[in-house]
């Protein structure tokens, strides 16, 4: 079966292969031809001719009517995770003359799920036919499309053949960002430098906390805490307050515990879902800190401290549980994402953790929130924004 399957994919991807019909005409023809010569009798002869000139041309035709198709795949717009990835693709006809009764089909990847196939009755002489589908997406990555398949039978229907078109593209879809009303993770960092005076002798200000800089009109997505009551009132319109950018001094760092090695403290290997719910988890930190308007940056075993929402997501995107490089963890204070509590120890002081329970007993729990630092310990079981809201352990 194999190799049936092996010899049928080559003739039809490189000549062609006879269709049900074809194959009924050829028997028919074989048949006649064999009358023929038995008796001898001209009629049978016409017969027979006219069907071997009929299969002839149904097997010239088809893959001649594909030699002139051009294939062009649009860019990918980035979606996030649950949205629908809009695909366009531009199937040309160069050629002089018609061509019927194509079909074509998306190689989709096979991480994403089954292959795409449109029909098209017809693209006229320079015309461009443009094809525009949807495709949801149910997890973060990136993904690439590469061939584009064309088939058809015309005009006869008697010979099938199949040629591939590249149409390289590249999708991007981010993971989910959790729109988040108060985070204490994000707020309380530093705390334990807001004490300390800048050079003008002022205590430092958490940003989240501090001192109101300017009003300026509320923008949909701005926190409600924000919002400067009396101002609104005066103005008959909600004004948000602007903070002092000042979060000790710092930048917040959110780093992904994601490197990987066969040292004892680095021994422990993430679960599916609590590593999504980490990606999760440092794409919303991120977007909060930004909203909130302080200075953010993530980091990875395998990129090390990036900034900008556009290239965090997209890291955040490819990222994985096994970094392929590993770098060294900034030495400043951090906000550490991991499933692994031995690594909880070593972190700078004043850094936050936030762990996903894989902790055996109430022992190793205890052991857990008796460390320097402070933060969360997530169940992956439940539902993540609430838990991201809540007060630190």
């Amino acid at each position: 079966m194999k190799i049936l399957k092996y010899i049928t994919n080559y003739l039809e991807t490189r000549a062609c292969i006879p269709a049900y019909s074809g194959l009924v005409l050829c028997m028919i023809a074989i048949c006649f031809f064999g009358a023929a010569i038995n008796t001898m009798a001209g009629w049978l002869y016409v017969i027979s001719g006219v069907s071997f000139a009929l299969l002839g041309i149904g097997a010239f035709l088809p893959p001649r009517s594909l030699t002139n198709i051009n294939v062009t795949r649009l860019p990918i717009t980035p979606v996030t995770s649950g949205d629908d990835l809009v695909v366009e693709i531009e199937v040309e006809n160069s050629s002089k003359t018609t061509v019927s009764l194509l079909q074509i089909k998306d190689i989709v990847p096979f991480v994403l799920g089954k292959s795409i196939t449109q029909s098209i009755e017809n693209i006229f002489p320079q015309q461009t036919y443009r094809w525009k589908y949807y495709y949801p997406t149910q997890r973060r990555g990136i993904f690439r499309w590469q061939t584009v398949e064309l088939a058809t039978g015309a005009p006869l229907g008697l010979f099938w053949c199949r040629r591939q078109r590249q149409a390289n593209a590249k999708a991007i879809v981010y993971p989910t960002v959790i729109p988040l009303a108060t985070c204490p993770l994000v707020d309380e960092l530093g705390q334990e430098d807001s004490q300390r005076k800048d050079p003008r002798g002022k205590p430092f200000q958490m940003a989240t906390a501090g001192v109101t800089r300017s009003l300026r009109p509320y923008r949909v997505g701005d926190p409600i805490r924000l919002i400067h009551w009396r101002s609104s009132a005066r103005y008959n319109d909600l004004r948000v307050r602007e903070l002092e950018l000042t979060t000790g001094g710092k930048d917040i760092i959110i780093a992904l515990d994601n490197s990987y090695s066969n040292s004892s403290i680095n021994s422990f290997e993430w679960e599916e879902d609590s590593f999504e719910q980490a990606v999760i988890t440092a794409a919303s930190l991120y977007n909060y800190a930004s909203k909130m308007l302080m200075p953010v940056q993530l980091w990875t075993a395998s990129t090390g401290l990036i900034r900008g929402k556009k290239t965090v997501l997209e890291t955040l995107a490819g990222v994985n549980s096994k970094a392929d490089t590993t770098l060294q963890r900034p030495q400043s204070p951090i906000i550490w994402l991991t499933q692994n509590p031995l690594t909880l120890s070593s972190l700078p002081q004043g850094s936050r953790w936030v762990i996903w329970d894989k902790m055996s007993s109430e022992a190793e729990k205890n052991t857990v929130l008796k460390q320097d630092s402070s933060g969360l310990i997530i169940n992956s079981q439940e539902q993540l924004q609430p838990q991201l809201q809540k007060a630190l352990n």
